[in-house]
């Protein structure tokens, strides 16, 4: 290349350049740490120092930490073949995409559960699916009943036949009985209907109950399963099943936008997040109980109780709001973001978050108490919620 090329780029090349790193992130890392025992869950720096080892390569191709990734989730979930991909939503999206053949067809789950609320839509952009969604009778888990009593499996060319009954476990936070899954399963492959587990949070359910995670997941056909919701990784959730139902999925992956390159650093923090994080839930599930016994304490409404680490609460009951909270823990010198019905309890949460945020609504409740407020049993005041505030964090508060 000539002397006059060189000159001619150096600009250009120049304009190009973008240097991330910055002498102040080692310091705005160790204070976004601290944080998170008050706001979010992080990747450790334990965590990204395993994922540096991880081997390289593309994973539309191979990619070894990956394959790894994948066949041991395949092996403690007990199915042929597993899928590492970008979120929980992709996941879910491709298990039905890949279940799914020709249309018309339907699509049966809980009203409440994320791929029907919270999946934009998806379940009818990518297979052009039917929803129907079950509102449960005891507000706590869909029953064989209600499958049987909302299924179509009629022939009559007004209905789209129902081929995939989908199950949450956690949903919101809730865990559903297994002989009741079991019950479920018999029923629907009976009459040849596919069973898919949005399993995000199956962790929670394996911690709490002592339940091997093969014997959770031996109900399904197809399992979605999350590394960063609970367990702390940055980025991942693996889809498991069949050897056939995986590499279809593969493909709709590509499809979708969704295959990725140098994946064995995303793996390795995965696999870290197994290997260290998870047994950390058993803390995560006793702290959201005291956080729960805590609240009752004061008086406040419990709208779902904690099963694991989520807890659906209502301040009406001692005259306060959820905005007021929100403020006051905001304003507190070691901040506490907040906002709506949910609060949830992860493995970084300290017990320090938990009082501090106990002592708020304390305060609060008190306030109300002396400017006149009297707490009625009042049954409408704090019904069930299903639905949680989703604040966006350009959202003014």
């Amino acid at each position: 290349m000539s002397t006059t090329t060189d000159d001619r780029l150096a600009p250009i090349l120049d304009e190009l350049k973008l240097d991330l790193i910055s002498k102040n992130h080692v310091v705005e890392n160790a204070s976004k740490r601290k944080e998170i025992a008050r706001t979010f869950i992080l990747p450790t720096a334990e965590m990204y120092a395993y994922a540096t080892l991880a081997t390289l390569g593309d994973d539309v191709y191979y990619e070894p930490s990956t394959a790894a990734l994948e066949a041991h989730v395949a092996k403690i979930t007990g199915k042929e073949a597993g899928l590492f991909v970008s979120s929980g939503t992709l996941s879910n999206q491709l298990a039905l995409r890949s279940h799914l053949l020709q249309p018309p067809y339907s699509v049966l789950l809980d009203n409440r559960a994320h791929i029907n609320k919270y999946e934009a839509g998806g379940t009818a952009f990518h297979s052009g699916a039917q929803t129907i969604a079950i509102e449960p009778a005891n507000r706590h888990h869909l029953t064989l009943e209600e499958i049987k009593n909302n299924i179509i499996i009629s022939s009559d060319v007004h209905f789209a036949p129902t081929e995939v009954v989908a199950l949450e476990n956690t949903l919101n936070g809730t865990i559903m009985p297994q002989d009741e899954i079991l019950r479920i399963s018999e029923y629907v492959h009976s009459i040849g209907v596919k069973f898919h587990l949005d399993g995000a949070r199956i962790w929670h359910v394996a911690v709490e109950t002592g339940t091997p995670l093969k014997e959770l997941c031996e109900p399904f056909d197809s399992v979605s399963v999350c590394f960063s919701k609970g367990l702390g990784a940055p980025v991942g959730s693996c889809l498991v099943g069949t050897k056939d139902l995986i590499t279809k999925a593969r493909r709709f992956r590509k499809l979708f936008g969704g295959g990725m390159r140098q994946t064995g650093v995303l793996a390795a923090c995965a696999a870290y997040s197994l290997s260290h994080n998870l047994p950390q839930l058993v803390r995560v599930h006793a702290l959201t109980k005291r956080l729960e016994a805590g609240l009752e304490e004061i008086g406040v409404k419990i709208l779902s109780r904690a099963e694991t680490c989520m807890i659906f609460y209502d301040p009406s009951s001692v005259g306060v709001t959820y905005e007021e909270i929100a403020q006051r823990g905001s304003a507190h010198p070691e901040p506490l973001i907040l906002g709506g019905s949910r609060l949830v309890v992860h493995i970084q949460t300290s017990e320090e978050a938990v009082e501090d945020f106990l002592s708020i609504v304390r305060q609060l409740a008190q306030e109300k108490k002396d400017a006149g407020f009297v707490p009625t049993d009042d049954a409408a005041a704090g019904a069930f919620k299903d639905v949680y505030v989703r604040r966006a964090a350009n959202t003014p508060k």
